[in-house]
């Protein structure tokens, strides 16, 4: 499998939450390329960018909101892995997140709601294939761990 991630937004306001999860996958070392197709407005050109970039064996990541039928048309039209990270918001009080979660049967986008996560997420999946990508991926998880130790060492020192 390569290590390529496609992320493909609803619209170009998705742009801010998509450059994230690029931000972190660019830490391991992982190509990410950022699209915009809607499932509802332009459904054939998101169906033309799945069947282009899932001959390299890619992971896809959905970036949209509101009605989130992208995550669930991406994956319904791919064998490749679809990481849905739909951007969240005050106006429906969280309850869109509810468009991601619910799938008609044979249609199952992972739903992993931070960008960070989401770009891990997708790494951890490149990785079965690719061991120093996973090293990557234990180094980081380290690096955490690290920060938690640090964070309890100040806390009990200076209250």
């Amino acid at each position: 499998m390569s290590k390529k991630v496609v992320i493909i937004m609803g619209s170009k306001g998705d742009l801010d939450w998509a450059k994230r999860i690029a931000e972190t996958l660019d830490q391991f070392g992982i190509a990410s390329v950022l699209r915009v197709a809607s499932a509802h407005k332009s459904p054939l050109k998101c169906y033309d960018l799945i069947k282009e970039y899932e001959k390299e064996r890619v992971v896809f990541v959905t970036v949209a909101g509101k009605s989130n039928a992208l995550s669930g048309f991406v994956d319904a039209q791919t064998p490749c892995p679809v990481i849905a990270c739909p951007p969240y918001g005050d106006r429906f009080a969280g309850l869109d997140i509810l468009s991601s979660l619910r799938m008609p049967s044979g249609v199952c986008p992972m739903v992993v709601l931070e960008p960070e996560q989401a770009a891990l997420a997708a790494a951890k999946i490149l990785s079965v294939s690719d061991d120093h990508l996973r090293q990557k991926i234990e180094k980081y998880q380290q690096q955490k761990r690290r920060e938690i130790e640090k964070d309890d060492k100040d806390l009990m020192r200076n209250g």
